[in-house]
């Protein structure tokens, strides 16, 4: 099948397109460019442009009129950046979503895949979450992700358009063949941090918070490898009308490796992987910070017949072996 994957140059946008193609499928990348990388995906068709430009996004139906499937990716991620500029975010994540969908109805695309985000939880104690617990968004970046959800379902239910949210929890990794990885240029992102302290570029990594209700005082995440990631995708996809079956016209679902580990565990198993020590900061927690929560996966088990088959320890190897290959 032909899919759209809009922000297809991304970090989880580039690896959904390389994991639909190596399932045999043909993603088309409509991407700005802002902050995307185009030598990640140069082997697909992209467009460089807008989501909200109207014009383009009925150029590309007419260029590639057998895509059935949309999966939008494209959106501004930063949460401390999203308090900062919080009219950025709603702009560029809600107001351009809800063009979008506008647009797609016209041209008569019948199945959305948003990325949506864990962080809309509550997870107050380091607990499991399944997709009916409490929700909390604490930032903008995480209010963005559930008011996006919120417009789609209601046009699912309004119109003739078929909806699925992958709640993402905490991706880490690379391309396991190397063809596409993440920036480390994101200073909030644990791994990236502790993989340019390692490789000698920073120094002092900061525990943001050691009072949280959890084990060791530090706070819980779910990381999932962004290869298992990408291939929910797929299994989204391929599944979605029996997802859907239930006369459901919208679901949400968590995608996560189903275990937690607090951020002390994390630099642990950091250090046994790349075999050096990294000294480490307390620092109080940051705005909208909280104790985490890890995913009850069990539906996307049931529903997509999908589960993570990738290790921490294997998401850090291929980070630490992309950082190497783009700084070389």
């Amino acid at each position: 099948m032909k899919v759209l994957i809009t922000g297809g140059a991304g970090y989880i946008g580039s690896m959904v397109c390389h994991s639909l193609a190596d399932h045999g499928h043909e993603p088309i990348i409509i991407d700005s460019m802002i902050t995307g990388s185009g030598q990640q995906v140069d082997q697909f068709p992209t467009f460089i442009g807008d989501i909200a430009n109207d014009d383009l996004i009925k150029n590309i139906f007419k260029e590639y009129p057998e895509i059935e499937s949309v999966v939008h990716c494209a959106g501004k991620i930063l949460v401390p950046e999203s308090a900062l500029h919080p009219d950025q975010y709603y702009y560029e994540n809600v107001s351009k979503s809800l063009q979008l969908f506008t647009t797609l109805r016209t041209v008569g695309i019948k199945k959305i895949l948003f990325s949506s985000s864990a962080s809309i939880y509550e997870a107050k104690n380091g607990a499991g979450v399944d997709e009916n617990s409490p929700l909390s968004p604490l930032s903008p970046y995480a209010k963005t992700k559930l008011v996006t959800e919120m417009i789609l379902e209601d046009f699912c239910n309004a119109f003739e358009i078929g909806g699925i949210a992958l709640r993402y929890f905490n991706p880490i990794g690379a391309d396991p063949k190397m063809r596409c990885g993440p920036s480390l240029d994101n200073t909030s992102h644990l791994l990236g941090n502790l993989v340019k302290e390692a490789e000698g570029f920073t120094t002092n990594i900061k525990i943001t918070g050691s009072n949280w209700p959890t084990k060791d005082g530090t706070g819980v995440r779910d990381y999932i490898h962004v290869w298992d990631l990408a291939e929910a995708h797929v299994a989204a996809l391929e599944s979605f009308h029996s997802i859907l079956a239930s006369q459901s016209k919208f679901e949400k679902i968590n995608i996560g490796s189903g275990s937690p580990t607090t951020v002390k565990e994390f630099i642990t198993i950091f250090e046994q992987v790349y075999g050096c020590e990294i000294a480490t900061a307390k620092a109080p927690p940051r705005d909208g910070d909280t104790a985490g929560a890890f995913a009850n996966i069990g539906k996307a088990k049931k529903l997509m017949n999908w589960r993570p088959r990738m290790s921490i320890e294997q998401g850090m190897a291929d980070v630490i072996k992309w950082h190497r290959k783009m700084t070389a």
